[in-house]
């Protein structure tokens, strides 16, 4: 047994590095694309699409489980709704922040979660803030005032998808407020395949009614990105950070998960010509001290 912990151990923190670098190339495919189609209604559509049948496949291997009990009316209204907030809504105003910010700071502000997270339960479940809280707010929000200053000077529009991208991040913290419970019930993986193929039926519909068909006749590198989106970005990390939190437990994806923003940015730096200055940079530092602060919980010992 001791020995096959610490592999365990590995095999999980592996899977948490990958899951975050999978993410990561999510706004790069995002930009890459808007480069041919500047659409996100279509090319969210197709990322939903290609990634559908993973989640389809995924959810018949767990209702056929024998450990999966039939959900109730109840906890299936909730995965709908929960799966409308997380997959459809948070990630609609993602794809449109990315018009209009860059590939690095929409993935910076999307990482704000926790702190979200950590507002939200103080004022929805009268969960009062502790000092180290507080503490993570200021430095949180101190770095994002950094990052934003001077983007904001040179160009307005920037405002514009900072405040989507935030909402991007509010939609998320919502649902990880509103749904710990659920997930508890259902289980993650379940509630991922079944809360994803709601959010495709969303995404496809909006298609339908906001675009003609005709709107698909797209270059081949259109749907090259979405697919890619769909495989590496949506399907991997999913599964992958599942997995890892079954074998590293919350702590250590969180730890691992402050990677996100800063690959996002190196991979724009190299991919996008992407440039951030040394005082956003500094901001991005405070920004990712202030959400693991919030983000990692305190060992606490056990009483004697």
């Amino acid at each position: 047994m001791e020995r096959t912990a610490p592999r365990g151990f590995g095999i999980g923190l592996a899977f948490a590095i990958v899951a975050v670098l999978c993410f990561s190339l999510r706004p790069i495919f995002i930009k890459l694309a808007y480069a041919w189609a500047e659409d996100p209604v279509t090319l969210l559509a197709l990322r939903m699409a290609f990634a559908a049948p993973f989640f389809v496949g995924a959810a018949l291997v767990t209702r056929h489980s024998s450990r999966a009990n039939p959900l109730s009316r109840r906890d299936a209204f909730q995965v709908v709704v929960l799966g409308l907030l997380s997959y459809y809504a948070a990630s609609y105003l993602d794809f449109v922040a990315l018009q209009y910010i860059s590939a690095g700071l929409g993935r910076l502000l999307l990482f704000l979660y926790p702190t979200f997270v950590v507002i939200l339960s103080a004022a929805v479940m009268a969960r009062p803030m502790s000092r180290r809280e507080l503490l993570a707010l200021v430095l949180t929000y101190a770095g994002l005032a950094l990052v934003l200053a001077r983007g904001l000077g040179l160009n307005p529009d920037i405002l514009l998808g900072a405040g989507l991208a935030i909402a991007s991040a509010v939609c998320y913290a919502i649902y990880l407020v509103a749904g710990a419970e659920v997930v508890r019930r259902v289980g993650s993986l379940r509630f991922s395949a079944y809360a994803m193929i709601m959010a495709t039926a969303a995404c496809l519909l909006q298609f339908v009614v906001l675009r003609p068909m005709s709107a698909l006749d797209l270059p081949s590198a259109v749907f090259g990105y979405a697919a890619a989106m769909a495989v590496f970005s949506t399907v991997a990390p999913v599964f992958l950070t599942a997995e890892a939190l079954r074998r590293i437990g919350a702590n250590t994806v969180a730890i691992v998960g402050a990677l996100g923003p800063v690959s996002t940015i190196l991979l724009g730096w190299i991919g996008l010509e992407e440039v951030m200055t040394p005082l956003q940079l500094g901001g991005v530092g405070l920004v990712l001290a202030g959400v693991l602060a919030v983000s990692l919980r305190p060992i606490r010992q056990p009483s004697a």
